[in-house]
């Protein structure tokens, strides 16, 4: 809790995507207060791994052995065909002690309530809550907190905060949907796949011309500006540099999208936000951005950045990003310490392939711990001499400096 002009702001709950079990304690490790994950089925994200109902047990034992919470999205906008599947799923559920599940549709709201009323509720960002009433209503119903959505200013959402009678939380980086709060028909239209059931095709990304009736052969280019064609693509949302304005805001907790992410990215942004937003509350007045921190957040794969409608429309398209569908990806994910054997010997889990005499940076769970070094001596869990390792091999590596687990290693691409 910190007090700045007579207002008391205490610290946000950092929440992150596990989008499975690695991802999960990589989030963790890595800074987060709290992770949210998808179960079997009924939530937006069908593409991720996504946690079975014992893999959410597992999870959430090991989640609050250290003092942390975990939410289950439950956010679909679900059809007569799934309420059966969500019932039972529910009472399977209901007998794990997990913080919170996290819901967009009424009818799956009163699922919860029937089945599982001990399990606290929070209301996903698919349900478009933009006004204080709004939450009002939901606080009637019994929530316990609501994801606020995407479209909303800084201002206007302070001014829900302040009057809100229950949590708020908002979404601070990732990938955004041109969509109202992702609420798209598109991707249904286009290919079938329903982005409010979790497969969206992210038909909004896809390249586009014009065709003139009778001219069907012919095709004209969607002339948007300098920045290319693609006018339906959102920029991804990164609010690094403005740190004090969302502590200001008031929101119980701040949130990072990316359940289909890796874990190279879930660790890289987790830890990013982490040591910001812990370095603005150890001394709020003396605090400084620093620039390594965008520079960090720009070495995952990510599209174009931008503050979405926080700040308002900034200007015509300034949410649109370009080319469309290409994302920036300077640096190579190459695997994750998942030993160490002795001093300056440790054993890798390699995500993409290794080779011997690599210049790589091993990041850790802080970024003064990250360090560059050449990969000598590469060997096998055998402790055979190799050139090369593949994705899904242990080896074994000599690190100039003092490693731990869940440490990371990455090459310029």
């Amino acid at each position: 809790m910190i007090h700045l002009n007579n207002t008391s702001y205490k610290k946000p709950e950092l929440v992150a995507p596990g989008g499975d079990i690695e991802k999960l304690k990589t989030a963790i490790e890595y800074g987060a207060d709290a992770v949210y994950v998808g179960g079997e089925g009924f939530n937006l994200r069908m593409g991720a791994t996504n946690l079975t109902t014992e893999e959410i047990k597992e999870a959430t034992s090991w989640v609050h052995e250290r003092g942390k919470k975990i939410y289950v999205a439950l956010n679909i906008f679900a059809r007569n065909y799934h309420v059966s599947g969500i019932r039972s799923y529910l009472k399977r559920l209901a007998e794990i002690p997990i913080d919170a599940v996290i819901v967009s549709d009424p009818g799956v709201f009163l699922t919860v309530r029937e089945i599982a009323p001990h399990v606290p509720i929070h209301l996903s960002t698919q349900a478009n809550t933009t006004n204080t009433k709004s939450v009002e209503f939901w606080h009637q119903q019994g929530m316990k907190r609501a994801v606020l959505a995407r479209e909303l200013t800084l201002g206007e959402i302070k001014e829900i905060t302040n009057n809100a009678p229950i949590q708020t939380e908002v979404f601070v980086h990732g990938a955004m949907c041109m969509s109202y709060s992702g609420r798209c028909l598109l991707s249904g239209f286009m290919a079938n796949r329903h982005a409010n059931l979790g497969d969206c095709s992210h038909s909004c990304r896809w390249h586009y011309v014009l065709k003139e009736e009778k001219r069907p052969d012919e095709t004209y280019p969607i002339v948007e500006d300098e920045s290319g064609t693609f006018i339906l693509s959102s920029k991804d949302l990164c609010m690094i540099q403005h740190i004090p304005e969302l502590v200001h805001a008031g929101v119980t907790a701040w949130k990072i999208e990316g359940r289909m992410k890796s874990p190279y990215y879930v660790a890289s942004v987790t830890r990013v936000y982490r040591e910001a937003l812990d370095r603005y509350f150890a001394d709020p007045v003396g605090y400084v951005y620093d620039q390594r921190w965008l520079s960090e957040l720009e070495k995952v794969s990510h599209r174009e950045y931008g503050t979405g409608f926080f700040f308002g429309n900034q200007g015509y398209n300034s949410l649109t990003t370009h080319p469309g569908n290409f994302y920036i990806k300077e640096y190579d994910y190459l695997g994750m310490i998942n030993n160490v054997l002795s001093d300056g010997v440790a054993e890798v889990l390699a995500k993409n392939r290794i080779t011997g005499n690599t210049p790589v940076e091993i990041i850790g769970r802080h970024l003064s711990e990250d360090f560059s070094q050449v990969l000598l001596d590469l060997r096998n869990e055998y402790n055979e001499p190799i050139e090369a390792a593949h994705a899904g091999q242990k080896v074994i590596v000599k690190v100039s400096r003092p490693v731990h687990k869940y440490f990371m290693l990455r090459k310029c691409g």
